[in-house]
């Protein structure tokens, strides 16, 4: 199950490095009275004047595409979760699976810029599969693995995070031969290797859906989730008030992480000057850090400071990153920064997700999972934006310090969380994750 959540990120993540050059290709082969001319034109009226205006629309455009995904993330997420409830998560991971590969083919084709916005389109629609198989990892773990489980699902996140892009930028070498004329009249482009890397990993992630993954609910669970009246929803709505403090709280979080986790390219090259060679470092060594925190503290020491504390130590955590990260002028203080918001968040994110699944019943895991991942999927199309404009028209060291004053005010509502049931019986694992 976690080779399902690794695939899925990573391909999702493949297109970030590669969006300044789409708004160069696009804009370029369909002109200013395009769709894409006219985006162009209203990010720029939002950038500043001097060097950085074609940056901050480049920056702008991505940040538009990237939140285009998550907002229908956030619309997805609560409706897959509630009906893999109903009938089974292999059914509905098959079904959405099916679709991301699909998305991904469509992209590898798009050499028109609506067909891209439809390609991220039905990618972002099915990418609510994600809190479907966190609810599987959430069936195959009694209460007392919980978090440990949900650390392995943080891990499989992070690690996606961090090989996506690097593919995505490997890809580039491979491109050139679409550039021609002859090509792009198929539908090639100088995109279409990055998006046949993505297709390709959907395939074996729907290969292995099929062929290796049993249904992980019991008949038991799925006639009661049946016996349900609530129907499927497209909103985020939840009658269970502990997973509705959790998800807000969770919001806050990201959204302060998300938009550090966008700009952080344009930090390391305004304060460091550092080059691409020298980014893929660094993202690497935020993939360390969030597989320190997530695969070594969280699983060795969460039975020893309980889901709540551990939380609480991850946002102070990050906040002090936050702050190095405001202050850095030096190497040391940037890495040192990286490492104490990595750190934290790895800490924070798979904790928060156990909390959540211990809240619910077995009948509602894929709906209250679906509603937390859809709160993340929100702050992950405001933070980039946001981050983003606060960081050209204030500058660098404003919007890091903004992003660390939104996470020192979640702490109240970190303090307030109530603590899970779990019950004396519950020892060890139902089955391996």
């Amino acid at each position: 199950m976690l080779l399902v959540i690794f695939i899925d990120l990573a391909g999702f993540s493949i297109i970030f490095p590669l969006f300044p050059a789409m708004l160069d290709y696009y804009l370029a082969r369909e002109g200013p009275d395009s769709v894409i001319g006219h985006l162009a034109g209203f990010l720029n009226s939002f950038s500043r004047t001097g060097e950085s205006t074609r940056f901050l629309t480049a920056v702008l455009f991505g940040g538009i595409l990237g939140s285009l995904y998550s907002l229908l993330q956030f619309i997805s997420s609560p409706f897959w979760g509630r009906l893999s409830d109903r009938y089974g998560r292999r059914r509905i991971l098959l079904f959405t699976a099916t679709g991301t590969a699909l998305s991904y083919f469509l992209w590898m084709f798009s050499g028109a810029f609506i067909l891209l916005l439809i390609a991220r389109a039905l990618g972002g629609l099915m990418a609510g599969n994600i809190a479907v198989a966190t609810a599987a990892v959430a069936d195959l773990s009694s209460k007392e693995q919980r978090s440990r489980s949900m650390a392995l699902v943080g891990l499989a996140f992070g690690l996606g995070f961090v090989v996506g892009p690097a593919i995505g930028g490997f890809s580039t070498l491979l491109a050139p031969e679409f550039f021609a004329e002859s090509k792009a009249a198929i539908g090639f482009h100088p995109f279409t290797v990055a998006a046949a890397f993505a297709f390709l990993l959907s395939l074996i992630n729907l290969i292995w859906l099929y062929t290796r993954f049993p249904e992980t609910l019991s008949e038991r669970d799925l006639a009661m989730a049946r016996a349900n009246p609530m129907p499927p929803s497209w909103l985020p709505r939840t009658a269970n008030p502990a997973v509705r403090h959790t998800s807000r709280l969770y919001f806050i979080i990201l959204l302060a992480f998300s938009g550090m986790e966008f700009t952080l390219t344009f930090l390391a090259v305004e304060r460091l000057f550092y080059d691409p060679a020298e980014m893929v470092k660094v993202f690497l060594f935020v993939g360390f850090c969030l597989a320190l925190a997530q695969g070594f503290i969280v699983r060795r020491f969460i039975r020893r400071t309980g889901e709540i504390p551990m939380a609480m130590s991850g946002i102070l955590c990050a906040f002090l990153g936050l702050i190095l990260l405001a202050s850095a002028h030096a190497p040391l203080i940037f890495y040192a920064g990286l490492a104490a918001l990595a750190i934290g968040i790895g800490l924070t994110s798979p904790t928060l997700t156990a909390l959540v699944s211990l809240y619910s019943s077995a009948t509602e895991q894929g709906h209250n999972l679906g509603v937390f991942r859809a709160y993340g999927a929100l702050a992950r199309a405001a933070g980039p934006l946001s981050c983003a404009l606060l960081y050209w028209y204030y500058g660098s060291s404003t919007a890091y310090l903004a992003g660390a004053a939104i996470l020192i005010s979640s702490m109240g509502l970190a303090l307030v969380l109530p603590k899970p049931h779990i019950p004396a019986d519950a020892e060890g694992p139902k089955t391996g994750v």
